[in-house]
Protein backbone atom coordinates (compact mmCIF):
# COMPACT_ATOMS: atom_id res chain seq x y z
CA UNK A 1 0.00 0.00 0.00
CA UNK A 2 1.23 3.49 -0.81
CA UNK A 3 2.88 5.55 1.87
CA UNK A 4 0.47 8.38 1.09
CA UNK A 5 -2.59 6.25 1.58
CA UNK A 6 -4.91 8.31 3.83
CA UNK A 7 -5.15 5.38 6.18
CA UNK A 8 -1.45 5.70 6.99
CA UNK A 9 -2.00 8.71 9.24
CA UNK A 10 -3.73 6.57 11.84
CA UNK A 11 -1.83 3.33 11.33
CA UNK A 12 0.90 3.98 13.86
CA UNK A 13 -1.25 4.64 16.88
CA UNK A 14 -3.68 1.87 16.00
CA UNK A 15 -0.90 -0.68 15.61
CA UNK A 16 0.26 -0.26 19.17
CA UNK A 17 -3.15 -0.77 20.70
CA UNK A 18 -5.16 -2.87 18.28
CA UNK A 19 -5.71 -6.54 18.91
CA UNK A 20 -3.15 -8.42 16.78
CA UNK A 21 -3.27 -11.99 17.98
CA UNK A 22 -4.89 -13.30 14.79
CA UNK A 23 -5.67 -12.36 11.21
CA UNK A 24 -8.73 -14.61 11.13
CA UNK A 25 -11.75 -12.71 9.89
CA UNK A 26 -14.68 -15.15 9.78
CA UNK A 27 -15.19 -15.77 13.48
CA UNK A 28 -18.54 -16.73 15.01
CA UNK A 29 -19.06 -13.20 16.27
CA UNK A 30 -18.25 -11.69 12.85
CA UNK A 31 -20.70 -14.00 11.08
CA UNK A 32 -23.42 -13.46 13.69
CA UNK A 33 -23.02 -9.70 13.34
CA UNK A 34 -23.43 -9.95 9.58
CA UNK A 35 -26.58 -12.07 9.84
CA UNK A 36 -28.07 -9.79 12.49
CA UNK A 37 -27.52 -6.84 10.18
CA UNK A 38 -29.03 -8.79 7.29
CA UNK A 39 -32.24 -9.27 9.28
CA UNK A 40 -32.31 -5.65 10.42
CA UNK A 41 -31.75 -4.19 6.96
CA UNK A 42 -34.14 -6.61 5.25
CA UNK A 43 -36.75 -5.09 7.55
CA UNK A 44 -35.52 -1.68 6.38
CA UNK A 45 -35.78 -2.89 2.79
CA UNK A 46 -39.44 -3.75 3.30
CA UNK A 47 -39.97 -0.16 4.47
CA UNK A 48 -38.02 1.24 1.51
CA UNK A 49 -40.51 -0.40 -0.84
CA UNK A 50 -43.70 -0.05 1.16
CA UNK A 51 -43.44 3.35 2.84
CA UNK A 52 -43.60 5.68 -0.22
CA UNK A 53 -46.52 3.68 -1.63
CA UNK A 54 -48.20 3.54 1.80
CA UNK A 55 -47.96 7.31 2.21
CA UNK A 56 -49.17 8.13 -1.31
CA UNK A 57 -51.85 5.40 -1.12
CA UNK A 58 -53.78 4.60 2.08
CA UNK A 59 -52.42 7.60 4.01
CA UNK A 60 -53.30 10.03 1.20
CA UNK A 61 -50.08 12.05 0.95
CA UNK A 62 -48.19 13.26 -2.13
CA UNK A 63 -44.59 12.75 -3.33
CA UNK A 64 -43.23 15.47 -1.08
CA UNK A 65 -44.82 13.87 1.98
CA UNK A 66 -43.55 10.47 0.86
CA UNK A 67 -40.01 11.84 0.73
CA UNK A 68 -40.43 13.52 4.11
CA UNK A 69 -41.83 10.41 5.77
CA UNK A 70 -39.03 8.32 4.27
CA UNK A 71 -36.24 10.62 5.41
CA UNK A 72 -37.52 12.08 8.67
CA UNK A 73 -36.10 9.15 10.67
CA UNK A 74 -32.69 10.67 9.99
CA UNK A 75 -33.49 13.73 12.11
CA UNK A 76 -33.72 11.79 15.36
CA UNK A 77 -30.92 9.47 14.29
CA UNK A 78 -28.66 12.41 13.50
CA UNK A 79 -29.20 13.99 16.91
CA UNK A 80 -28.54 10.70 18.69
CA UNK A 81 -25.62 9.30 16.65
CA UNK A 82 -22.92 11.18 18.59
CA UNK A 83 -24.44 10.12 21.91
CA UNK A 84 -24.71 6.54 20.64
CA UNK A 85 -21.05 6.59 19.68
CA UNK A 86 -20.01 7.81 23.11
CA UNK A 87 -22.22 5.21 24.80
CA UNK A 88 -20.78 2.46 22.61
CA UNK A 89 -17.32 3.36 23.90
CA UNK A 90 -18.48 3.81 27.51
CA UNK A 91 -20.87 0.90 28.14
CA UNK A 92 -20.16 -1.39 25.19
CA UNK A 93 -21.57 -2.36 21.82
CA UNK A 94 -24.04 -5.08 22.83
CA UNK A 95 -26.57 -2.96 24.77
CA UNK A 96 -26.97 -0.65 21.78
CA UNK A 97 -27.29 -3.51 19.29
CA UNK A 98 -30.06 -5.09 21.37
CA UNK A 99 -31.86 -1.87 22.18
CA UNK A 100 -31.73 -0.56 18.63
CA UNK A 101 -33.12 -3.76 17.11
CA UNK A 102 -35.95 -3.95 19.66
CA UNK A 103 -36.96 -0.32 19.14
CA UNK A 104 -36.96 -0.90 15.38
CA UNK A 105 -39.30 -3.86 15.83
CA UNK A 106 -41.74 -1.75 17.82
CA UNK A 107 -41.72 1.16 15.35
CA UNK A 108 -42.32 -1.14 12.37
CA UNK A 109 -45.10 -3.10 14.07
CA UNK A 110 -46.97 0.08 14.97
CA UNK A 111 -46.91 1.30 11.36
CA UNK A 112 -49.44 -1.46 10.71
CA UNK A 113 -52.05 0.43 12.72
CA UNK A 114 -51.04 3.97 11.71
CA UNK A 115 -53.70 5.74 9.66
CA UNK A 116 -52.50 9.34 9.39
CA UNK A 117 -49.34 11.22 8.44
CA UNK A 118 -48.64 12.50 11.94
CA UNK A 119 -48.50 8.97 13.36
CA UNK A 120 -46.36 7.70 10.49
CA UNK A 121 -43.88 10.54 10.98
CA UNK A 122 -43.74 9.96 14.75
CA UNK A 123 -42.98 6.28 14.18
CA UNK A 124 -40.29 7.14 11.64
CA UNK A 125 -38.69 9.41 14.24
CA UNK A 126 -38.72 6.42 16.63
CA UNK A 127 -37.07 4.36 13.88
CA UNK A 128 -34.30 6.94 13.88
CA UNK A 129 -33.59 6.21 17.55
CA UNK A 130 -33.22 2.54 16.63
CA UNK A 131 -31.02 3.36 13.66
CA UNK A 132 -28.64 5.48 15.72
CA UNK A 133 -28.08 2.77 18.32
CA UNK A 134 -27.91 -0.28 16.05
CA UNK A 135 -25.85 1.20 13.24
CA UNK A 136 -23.22 2.91 15.38
CA UNK A 137 -22.76 -0.14 17.61
CA UNK A 138 -22.61 -2.44 14.58
CA UNK A 139 -19.79 -0.55 12.89
CA UNK A 140 -17.87 -0.16 16.15
CA UNK A 141 -18.19 -3.92 16.75
CA UNK A 142 -16.96 -4.58 13.23
CA UNK A 143 -13.88 -2.45 13.79
CA UNK A 144 -13.25 -4.39 17.03
CA UNK A 145 -13.53 -7.77 15.30
CA UNK A 146 -11.62 -7.11 12.07
CA UNK A 147 -7.83 -7.55 11.82
CA UNK A 148 -6.24 -4.21 10.95
CA UNK A 149 -4.85 -5.34 7.61
CA UNK A 150 -8.25 -6.69 6.54
CA UNK A 151 -10.48 -3.82 7.65
CA UNK A 152 -11.50 -2.85 4.12
CA UNK A 153 -12.31 -6.46 3.29
CA UNK A 154 -14.27 -6.79 6.54
CA UNK A 155 -16.27 -3.67 5.69
CA UNK A 156 -17.06 -5.08 2.25
CA UNK A 157 -18.31 -8.41 3.60
CA UNK A 158 -20.10 -6.91 6.59
CA UNK A 159 -22.02 -4.46 4.43
CA UNK A 160 -23.49 -7.38 2.51
CA UNK A 161 -26.12 -7.50 5.24
CA UNK A 162 -27.12 -3.92 4.45
CA UNK A 163 -27.29 -4.36 0.69
CA UNK A 164 -28.74 -7.85 0.67
CA UNK A 165 -31.41 -6.39 2.90
CA UNK A 166 -32.01 -3.59 0.41
CA UNK A 167 -32.10 -6.16 -2.42
CA UNK A 168 -34.33 -8.72 -0.69
CA UNK A 169 -36.49 -6.43 1.42
CA UNK A 170 -38.39 -4.68 -1.41
CA UNK A 171 -39.47 -7.91 -3.19
CA UNK A 172 -40.41 -9.35 0.21
CA UNK A 173 -42.37 -6.20 0.98
CA UNK A 174 -44.12 -6.37 -2.38
CA UNK A 175 -45.06 -10.01 -1.79
CA UNK A 176 -46.33 -9.29 1.73
CA UNK A 177 -48.43 -6.35 0.54
CA UNK A 178 -49.85 -8.43 -2.33
CA UNK A 179 -50.83 -11.29 -0.01
CA UNK A 180 -51.89 -9.52 3.16
CA UNK A 181 -51.82 -5.79 2.61
CA UNK A 182 -49.66 -3.24 4.37
CA UNK A 183 -50.34 -4.57 7.90
CA UNK A 184 -48.71 -7.89 6.96
CA UNK A 185 -45.72 -6.08 5.48
CA UNK A 186 -45.15 -4.10 8.68
CA UNK A 187 -45.61 -7.20 10.84
CA UNK A 188 -43.09 -9.15 8.77
CA UNK A 189 -40.58 -6.31 8.96
CA UNK A 190 -41.02 -6.10 12.75
CA UNK A 191 -40.39 -9.84 13.10
CA UNK A 192 -37.11 -9.52 11.17
CA UNK A 193 -35.98 -6.66 13.43
CA UNK A 194 -36.79 -8.79 16.48
CA UNK A 195 -34.72 -11.65 15.06
CA UNK A 196 -31.75 -9.31 14.66
CA UNK A 197 -31.95 -8.58 18.40
CA UNK A 198 -31.76 -12.29 19.18
CA UNK A 199 -28.77 -12.73 16.88
CA UNK A 200 -26.96 -9.84 18.57
CA UNK A 201 -26.67 -12.05 21.65
CA UNK A 202 -24.45 -14.40 19.62
CA UNK A 203 -22.18 -11.48 18.77
CA UNK A 204 -21.62 -10.71 22.43
CA UNK A 205 -19.65 -7.77 23.70
CA UNK A 206 -16.72 -6.90 21.40
CA UNK A 207 -15.26 -3.91 23.22
CA UNK A 208 -11.94 -5.01 24.66
CA UNK A 209 -12.02 -2.79 27.72
CA UNK A 210 -13.66 0.36 28.97
CA UNK A 211 -11.81 3.63 28.33
CA UNK A 212 -9.94 5.04 31.36
CA UNK A 213 -11.98 7.27 33.62
CA UNK A 214 -9.81 10.30 32.79
CA UNK A 215 -9.97 9.76 29.02
CA UNK A 216 -11.10 12.67 26.88
CA UNK A 217 -14.77 12.36 25.98
CA UNK A 218 -15.98 13.81 22.70
CA UNK A 219 -19.28 13.49 20.88
CA UNK A 220 -17.72 14.26 17.49
CA UNK A 221 -14.55 12.73 16.03
CA UNK A 222 -13.20 15.89 14.43
CA UNK A 223 -10.50 14.32 12.20
CA UNK A 224 -13.27 12.47 10.37
CA UNK A 225 -15.35 15.52 9.45
CA UNK A 226 -13.71 16.48 6.12
CA UNK A 227 -13.85 12.84 4.96
CA UNK A 228 -17.46 12.55 6.09
CA UNK A 229 -18.44 15.40 3.74
CA UNK A 230 -17.46 13.30 0.73
CA UNK A 231 -19.33 10.35 2.18
CA UNK A 232 -22.35 12.60 2.73
CA UNK A 233 -22.51 13.48 -0.97
CA UNK A 234 -22.74 9.80 -1.92
CA UNK A 235 -25.52 9.28 0.59
CA UNK A 236 -27.62 12.26 -0.49
CA UNK A 237 -27.53 10.92 -4.04
CA UNK A 238 -28.23 7.35 -2.91
CA UNK A 239 -31.00 8.44 -0.54
CA UNK A 240 -32.85 10.19 -3.34
CA UNK A 241 -32.60 7.13 -5.55
CA UNK A 242 -33.86 4.77 -2.85
CA UNK A 243 -36.76 7.02 -1.92
CA UNK A 244 -38.11 7.42 -5.45
CA UNK A 245 -37.05 4.28 -7.30
CA UNK A 246 -40.35 2.47 -6.71
CA UNK A 247 -42.45 5.49 -7.68
CA UNK A 248 -40.30 6.12 -10.78
CA UNK A 249 -40.67 2.46 -11.72
CA UNK A 250 -44.44 2.86 -11.95
CA UNK A 251 -44.10 6.09 -13.95
CA UNK A 252 -41.83 4.59 -16.64
CA UNK A 253 -43.92 1.44 -17.00
CA UNK A 254 -41.75 -1.10 -15.20
CA UNK A 255 -44.16 -3.94 -14.47
CA UNK A 256 -42.43 -5.09 -11.29
CA UNK A 257 -42.09 -1.96 -9.13
CA UNK A 258 -39.45 -3.50 -6.86
CA UNK A 259 -37.17 -4.72 -9.66
CA UNK A 260 -34.98 -1.60 -9.84
CA UNK A 261 -34.28 -1.77 -6.10
CA UNK A 262 -33.55 -5.48 -6.40
CA UNK A 263 -31.09 -4.85 -9.26
CA UNK A 264 -29.47 -2.08 -7.24
CA UNK A 265 -29.01 -4.25 -4.16
CA UNK A 266 -27.93 -7.32 -6.13
CA UNK A 267 -25.22 -5.40 -8.02
CA UNK A 268 -23.87 -3.93 -4.78
CA UNK A 269 -23.74 -7.38 -3.21
CA UNK A 270 -22.02 -8.94 -6.26
CA UNK A 271 -19.39 -6.20 -6.34
CA UNK A 272 -18.78 -6.39 -2.59
CA UNK A 273 -18.12 -10.14 -2.88
CA UNK A 274 -16.09 -10.06 -6.10
CA UNK A 275 -13.97 -7.05 -5.11
CA UNK A 276 -13.91 -7.39 -1.31
CA UNK A 277 -10.14 -6.92 -1.08
CA UNK A 278 -9.95 -3.86 -3.33
CA UNK A 279 -10.48 -1.29 -0.52
CA UNK A 280 -7.35 -2.62 1.24
CA UNK A 281 -5.25 -2.27 -1.93
CA UNK A 282 -6.15 1.23 -3.13
CA UNK A 283 -5.90 4.65 -1.44
CA UNK A 284 -9.23 5.17 0.29
CA UNK A 285 -10.00 8.71 -0.83
CA UNK A 286 -9.07 8.06 -4.45
CA UNK A 287 -11.41 5.08 -4.43
CA UNK A 288 -14.12 7.18 -2.77
CA UNK A 289 -13.87 9.87 -5.48
CA UNK A 290 -14.14 7.24 -8.22
CA UNK A 291 -17.17 5.76 -6.48
CA UNK A 292 -18.90 9.15 -6.32
CA UNK A 293 -18.25 9.73 -10.02
CA UNK A 294 -19.81 6.37 -10.86
CA UNK A 295 -22.88 7.12 -8.72
CA UNK A 296 -23.35 10.37 -10.59
CA UNK A 297 -23.11 8.66 -13.99
CA UNK A 298 -25.71 6.09 -12.95
CA UNK A 299 -28.16 8.77 -11.84
CA UNK A 300 -27.68 10.63 -15.12
CA UNK A 301 -28.81 7.47 -16.92
CA UNK A 302 -31.92 7.26 -14.75
CA UNK A 303 -32.72 10.96 -15.15
CA UNK A 304 -32.24 11.23 -18.92
CA UNK A 305 -33.48 7.82 -20.08
CA UNK A 306 -37.09 7.57 -18.79
CA UNK A 307 -37.75 3.94 -19.62
CA UNK A 308 -37.50 0.56 -17.88
CA UNK A 309 -34.12 -0.07 -19.55
CA UNK A 310 -32.77 3.34 -18.51
CA UNK A 311 -33.91 2.84 -14.94
CA UNK A 312 -32.42 -0.65 -14.61
CA UNK A 313 -29.11 0.24 -16.28
CA UNK A 314 -28.85 3.41 -14.21
CA UNK A 315 -29.64 1.49 -11.03
CA UNK A 316 -26.86 -0.98 -11.83
CA UNK A 317 -24.27 1.71 -12.55
CA UNK A 318 -25.24 3.63 -9.41
CA UNK A 319 -24.88 0.41 -7.43
CA UNK A 320 -21.33 -0.12 -8.69
CA UNK A 321 -20.36 3.24 -7.23
CA UNK A 322 -22.16 2.59 -3.96
CA UNK A 323 -20.42 -0.79 -3.67
CA UNK A 324 -17.08 0.96 -3.16
CA UNK A 325 -18.12 4.21 -1.48
CA UNK A 326 -18.93 2.92 2.01
CA UNK A 327 -15.82 0.70 2.46
CA UNK A 328 -13.60 3.47 1.07
CA UNK A 329 -14.92 6.26 3.28
CA UNK A 330 -15.28 4.17 6.45
CA UNK A 331 -11.73 2.83 6.06
CA UNK A 332 -10.44 6.39 5.71
CA UNK A 333 -12.40 7.50 8.76
CA UNK A 334 -11.43 4.58 11.02
CA UNK A 335 -7.78 5.19 10.07
CA UNK A 336 -7.99 8.42 12.07
CA UNK A 337 -9.27 6.70 15.25
CA UNK A 338 -7.67 4.72 18.06
CA UNK A 339 -9.51 1.68 19.51
CA UNK A 340 -10.90 3.85 22.32
CA UNK A 341 -12.34 6.23 19.73
CA UNK A 342 -14.03 3.73 17.43
CA UNK A 343 -17.51 4.30 18.80
CA UNK A 344 -17.25 8.07 18.42
CA UNK A 345 -15.69 7.70 14.97
CA UNK A 346 -18.49 5.36 13.96
CA UNK A 347 -21.05 7.83 15.28
CA UNK A 348 -19.49 10.68 13.31
CA UNK A 349 -19.23 8.66 10.11
CA UNK A 350 -22.71 7.25 10.35
CA UNK A 351 -24.14 10.71 11.05
CA UNK A 352 -23.38 11.32 7.38
CA UNK A 353 -25.72 8.43 6.65
CA UNK A 354 -28.51 10.13 8.59
CA UNK A 355 -27.91 13.44 6.85
CA UNK A 356 -27.69 11.81 3.45
CA UNK A 357 -30.67 9.49 3.77
CA UNK A 358 -32.62 12.30 5.44
CA UNK A 359 -31.65 15.32 3.36
CA UNK A 360 -31.62 13.33 0.12
CA UNK A 361 -35.27 12.20 0.15
CA UNK A 362 -36.56 15.45 1.68
CA UNK A 363 -34.74 17.90 -0.63
CA UNK A 364 -35.02 15.75 -3.72
CA UNK A 365 -38.65 15.09 -2.81
CA UNK A 366 -39.30 18.83 -3.10
CA UNK A 367 -37.51 18.85 -6.47
CA UNK A 368 -39.61 15.88 -7.59
CA UNK A 369 -42.82 17.58 -6.51
CA UNK A 370 -41.96 20.80 -8.36
CA UNK A 371 -40.17 19.57 -11.49
CA UNK A 372 -40.64 15.80 -11.60
CA UNK A 373 -38.73 12.75 -10.41
CA UNK A 374 -36.16 12.76 -13.27
CA UNK A 375 -35.02 16.23 -12.20
CA UNK A 376 -34.59 14.93 -8.65
CA UNK A 377 -32.26 12.23 -9.93
CA UNK A 378 -30.38 14.85 -11.95
CA UNK A 379 -29.81 17.00 -8.87
CA UNK A 380 -28.58 13.88 -7.05
CA UNK A 381 -26.07 13.29 -9.85
CA UNK A 382 -24.77 16.85 -9.53
CA UNK A 383 -24.31 16.43 -5.76
CA UNK A 384 -22.34 13.22 -6.32
CA UNK A 385 -20.10 15.03 -8.81
CA UNK A 386 -19.43 17.85 -6.34
CA UNK A 387 -18.56 15.27 -3.68
CA UNK A 388 -16.07 13.62 -6.02
CA UNK A 389 -14.29 16.94 -6.57
CA UNK A 390 -14.15 17.59 -2.80
CA UNK A 391 -12.78 14.11 -2.08
CA UNK A 392 -10.08 14.52 -4.74
CA UNK A 393 -9.12 17.81 -3.08
CA UNK A 394 -8.70 16.01 0.25
CA UNK A 395 -6.64 13.34 -1.48
CA UNK A 396 -4.30 15.93 -3.01
CA UNK A 397 -3.89 17.67 0.35
CA UNK A 398 -2.97 14.40 2.06
CA UNK A 399 -0.52 13.52 -0.70
CA UNK A 400 1.12 16.93 -0.41
CA UNK A 401 1.32 16.62 3.39
CA UNK A 402 2.91 13.16 3.11
CA UNK A 403 5.52 14.41 0.66
CA UNK A 404 6.32 17.38 2.90
CA UNK A 405 7.19 15.04 5.78
CA UNK A 406 9.50 12.83 3.71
Amino acid sequence: MEDNDPRASGRGRRASTRRSSTTRLFTRAFIALGIAELCYFTATGVAIFALPLYVTGPIGGDEAWAGFAFGVFALSALVLRPLAGRLADAIGRLPLLLGGAMIAAVSLALLGVADDLATVIALRLLAGVAEAAFFVAGFAALADLAPEERLGEALSYNSLGLYLGIALGPPLGEALVANGGYPLAWTGAAALAGLSAALALLVGETREKAPPADAERHLIHRPALPIALGFLASLVAMGGFLAFASLHSTRVGLENASLALFVYGAVVVACRIAFAKVPDRLPSLALGAAALTTIGIGLVFVATWPSPAGLLIGAGVTAVGVAFSTPAFFAAIFATASPAERGVASGTASAAIDLGLGIGPIVLGIVADVAGIPWAFGVGAAIAGAGALWTLTLRRRQTAAARATE
